[in-house]
C-alpha cells in the first residue's frame, strides 16, 4: 500500500500552469490525499512558459498519462510519446493552444511494486530514504548541459540568463522529445518518499533545504506545505507543485 499527498497552487501568479496526477485524480489547484494499491502512476506538469496555453498542456498531459496501463519501459515509452503527439496534434489544429509545451515528471508502480521513472523537461524526482535525499531524475535544460560541461557551477544554475530554457517538451509540433525512462536503482523500501515536483519548488530550494524540512517530525502534508511557503518567502515567482508516494506496506 502507499500513501500519496500533492500540492499544486498559483504562487503569486495570476493562474495555475501546473497539474499534478495520483492514481486517476488530476489536481490543477489545491491538493489531494490519498492511499493506493498498485499498479498507479503518480506526475507532475508544467505549462512551459512563454507558449501558448501552458494550463491546458499540463492538465490534457496528465489526464491522457492517466489512461496508461502498461508499465513495462519500452510500453511505457511508446504510450508517452504517443500522449506527446497528441498534445502537439492539438497545438497545431487549435491557434489559441498553437505549440503548446508541458514538462512531464512521474513514476508508474507496477503490480509487484517495481517503480519506473520517466522524464521530460526540469520537473524533478527525489527519492527520501533514512534522512538523506538524492535527484533520481536529470533536468533536460540547457543550464544542466552547461553543468555537465563545465561551464558553469551548481551555484550559477538560479541565476543563469538561461536558466529557462529547455529542451524540446510534450506537445512541441516541431521536435519530438526525448524521454528518460528508467526502472529506479534499489527498488522502493518501507518508508522511502519519493518526491516529484515542478521548477517552481527547485528553483529555490536545494535538494539540501527540502531535505532539512523532509527530516522534520510532522505530518508529510505538513512537510510539504511547509516546502511551498519557504519557496514562497525565498522570492518564488513561478506556480509551485510537489506530491509524494511513500511505500508503507504490501496490502
Amino acid at each position: 500500500m502507499f500513501y500519496c499527498c500533492g500540492i499544486t497552487e498559483k504562487g503569486i501568479m495570476s493562474h495555475n500552469e501546473d497539474a499534478l496526477l495520483i492514481g486517476r485524480e488530476v489536481v490543477t489547484d489545491g491538493r489531494s490525499e490519498q492511499r493506493l494499491s498498485a499498479p498507479f502512476i503518480a506526475a507532475v506538469s508544467d505549462g512551459v512558459s512563454n507558449e501558448n496555453a501552458g494550463e491546458l498542456a499540463s492538465r490534457m498531459c496528465l489526464q491522457l498519462v492517466r489512461e496508461v496501463s502498461d508499465y513495462r519501459k519500452d510500453e511505457l515509452r511508446e504510450a508517452l510519446m504517443n500522449v506527446h503527439r497528441r498534445l502537439a496534434d492539438r497545438g497545431e489544429d487549435d491557434p489559441d493552444s498553437h505549440n503548446m509545451q508541458t514538462t512531464l515528471c512521474g513514476i508508474a508502480v507496477s503490480e509487484n511494486n517495481t517503480v519506473v521513472a520517466f522524464n521530460v523537461g526540469d520537473s524533478r524526482l527525489y527519492r527520501f530514504r533514512a534522512g538523506r535525499i538524492r535527484q533520481l531524475s536529470r533536468d533536460q535544460s540547457l543550464v544542466q548541459l552547461l553543468i555537465d560541461e563545465g561551464s558553469i557551477t551548481q551555484e550559477e544554475r538560479r541565476t543563469h540568463v538561461h536558466r529557462n530554457i529547455i529542451f524540446p517538451a510534450f506537445g512541441n509540433v516541431k521536435t519530438d522529445p526525448i524521454i528518460d525512462i528508467a526502472e529506479i536503482e534499489d527498488g522502493i523500501d518501507y518508508g522511502d518518499v519519493l518526491l516529484l515536483c515542478s521548477d517552481g519548488l527547485s528553483d529555490y530550494m536545494s535538494a539540501y533545504d527540502i531535505q532539512e524540512i523532509m527530516e522534520l517530525p510532522k505530518s508529510l502534508p505538513k512537510r510539504l506545505d511547509m516546502l511551498v511557503k519557504e519557496a514562497l518567502l525565498r522570492g518564488g515567482t513561478d506556480n509551485i507543485t510537489v506530491a509524494a508516494v511513500v511505500y508503507e506496506y504490501d496490502g
